[in-house]
């Protein structure tokens, strides 16, 4: 094989796992365009590496990755962003091939915005550990010889990441599909209607608001505020843009409301339910947050109608 066919035959095998590691710069970031930046810089690595002594090209990359987003989570810049106020993960809608593999219960959390959120307060090594072990089954000898560690240490990363991770796990495991569109659907009548009893009836005694990633002490209170964040008013119209259609969707396996104006994407409010009730309500509207969901949704078919035409 001269070496243009090697140089092809390399650059196709590096495809072949370019949404594995995706998901995984995902996973440890919380940022599609990070993600998508830090695949990039390792197809160079790939390119300027001795691939022919390079015996497991997955791992090999893998490894890459995983040191990549690394070095971006300590970097002054990502501790700048950080600190300087509210931060969410970007959301993704169901489908995108970042959110893989969802074969498992723990592959699937690990994509939940709560569990994201939640990596936030985890050091960089406790994150690429819990990830490469609950996501995608390395084991301790291998993660720990990809992070230049003991497997002792990965073992011990693992365990506290795990503990903290438990406490964020939708309450009661998985919510049946068609219970939380019904939830949401009763959520979004009773916010437009103004129908505060309603609300908090569908709203646990924990429940919170993450837009702002404020957190509100009682039902009511957290209604009142629901109330007025989703009542539609020509301010909120002249910011988006126009009048909105609100519609029901999956984003990062969770049920979610996503405003849009013609086909374009302005905001996006997703809700983790527990008992049958709603835990917790996020709301995304900053444009940069939401670039890849609106790329996607030009190419998604809604789920039915809207469930609001004119928001």
């Amino acid at each position: 094989m001269d070496s243009t066919a090697t140089d092809r035959f390399d650059a196709d095998r590096f495809e072949a796992g370019r949404d594995r590691l995706a998901s995984l710069a995902y996973r440890l970031l919380g940022s599609a365009a990070d993600a998508e930046d830090v695949v990039q810089d390792a197809f160079l690595h790939w390119q300027a590496a001795d691939r022919q002594r390079i015996r497991v090209p997955e791992a090999w990359l893998t490894k890459v990755v995983t040191n990549l987003c690394l070095d971006l989570l300590r970097s002054a810049r990502a501790r700048r962003e950080r600190s300087a106020g509210a931060w969410l993960p970007e959301p993704l809608l169901d489908g995108d091939p970042m959110l893989g593999p969802a074969d498992t219960f723990e592959q699937r959390e690990s994509v939940s915005l709560a569990v994201l959120t939640l990596m936030e307060r985890l050091s960089p090594f406790e994150r690429a550990v819990y990830l490469l072990r609950e996501a995608f089954a390395y084991s301790h000898a291998e993660i720990a010889e990809m992070l230049g560690i003991t497997e002792s240490a990965s073992q011990q990363h693992l365990h506290r990441a795990r503990r903290r991770v438990t406490a964020a796990r939708r309450r009661g495991g998985e919510v049946d599909p068609e219970s939380a569109r019904r939830i949401v659907e009763e959520f979004l009548a009773a916010a437009f209607s103004g129908h505060t009893e309603r609300l908090v009836a569908l709203l646990t005694d924990g429940a919170g608001l993450t837009g702002t990633l404020l957190r509100y002490d009682t039902p009511e209170r957290i209604a009142a505020v629901a109330r007025a964040g989703f009542k539609p008013t020509p301010a909120k119209r002249r910011l988006a843009g126009g009048t909105s259609a609100v519609h029901y969707a999956r984003v990062n396996g969770a049920p979610a409301l996503v405003f849009v104006v013609g086909d374009r994407v302005v905001g996006a409010a997703t809700f983790d339910i527990a008992g049958g009730r709603i835990a917790t309500v996020r709301g995304i509207a900053a444009p940069a947050r939401l670039t890849r969901l609106a790329e996607t949704w030009q190419q998604h078919e809604p789920e039915g109608s809207p469930l609001i035409a004119r928001w």
